[in-house]
């Protein structure tokens, strides 16, 4: 097989076709593996274990509640975190781009202005901050990103090759309309993904973990070498060729995460794997649409991988 680097890094080669299908999958840790060395030992034997293409760092270090913001005028208190927040994060990235050298590409999970505005208030009260007076939500905003995109340049200073960037915002569930997406949500992420372009590879995750979308539309332009998200709108089902098409770039996915992967057989996995593969456009990553079960068969993992690995190009 292939260095692994190269084999994810040959997805974006429109002109030659893959050796073999890539393919990751990403859980939480428990609890005593989200600090130091023990993160670093979880993640590394995750990735040999799994024999996934790539070391995803999950991101641990959430925002923490704030009390004293609770109305849209309360945002301007929001304080912008320094390095020293987020050092035990980038500590974790340093660690396992130095275990990993170029045997993989290391990504880094970061989540977005929005996301972690709602870790900072819980998410019914930002929806309803931003329904209330989206101007003043959005001076806490600009201190989020500002804090994030200090995390990214010091990512990349780390040795990351690049970014796991979820998104959300347009939601079916979610009251906030296009308007108000536009106006709090899109240009804060479009901020931040700009800090990662020059990355040699990007994943643009469309995490649909706290509900499904009506619409995948509103994403089709935002930055990312590779598309990840659930197939299933309301209104049908999408193939993975048309996700690719849709976005313009290879797909990541496939996989539903509480499926068979979670819950099957040894053989039923090898089905569904070997069905997904078959009807998967030629520059294609299997995953999953989101976050495994944190407490799945690592084995069951290993099993798609497996499969995957064995579909010659």
């Amino acid at each position: 097989m292939s260095n692994k680097r190269d084999a994810v890094l040959g997805v974006l080669d429109a002109t030659a076709r893959p050796t073999y299908v890539p393919a990751g999958f990403f859980i939480h840790f428990d609890k005593s593996c989200h600090r130091g060395q023990a993160a670093i030992d979880k993640h590394l034997e995750f990735f040999h274990h799994t024999d996934m293409d790539f070391v995803k760092i999950q991101y641990e270090n959430t925002f923490p509640r704030r009390d004293d913001i609770q109305t849209p005028t309360d945002w301007a208190k929001m304080p912008v975190y320094g390095m020293d927040f987020h050092e035990d994060q980038l500590g974790i990235i340093a660690g396992l781009v130095e275990a990993t050298g170029k045997e993989a590409l290391v990504l880094a999970t970061i989540y977005t202005p929005f996301m972690c505005a709602g870790h900072t208030v819980g998410g019914p009260e930002l929806d309803e901050h931003i329904r209330e007076n989206p101007e003043a939500v959005n001076r806490g905003m600009d201190a989020i990103t500002d804090s994030l995109i200090g995390f990214v340049k010091a990512s990349i200073a780390a040795g990351v090759d690049g970014f796991m960037a979820p998104t959300q915002g347009r939601e079916s569930h979610r009251a906030t309309d296009a308007t108000l997406f536009d106006t709090c949500i899109r240009p804060y992420d479009l901020a931040l993904m700009e800090e990662m372009r020059d990355c040699e590879f990007n994943i643009l995750h469309i995490c649909d973990f706290h509900g499904g979308y009506d619409d995948l539309s509103p994403f089709v332009d935002y930055p990312g070498d590779v598309v990840n998200c659930s197939p299933e709108v309301h209104g049908g089902a999408l193939n993975a060729t048309e996700v690719s098409e849709l976005f313009s770039r290879p797909y990541m996915g496939g996989v539903d995460r509480k499926g068979v992967i979670a819950t099957g057989t040894e053989s039923e996995i090898e089905r569904m794997v070997e069905t997904l593969v078959a009807q998967a456009p030629p520059r294609f990553i299997l995953g999953a649409d989101c976050t495994l079960p944190g407490d799945i068969d690592w084995t069951n993992i290993r099993k798609a991988i497996d499969v995957a690995h064995g579909v010659k190009g």
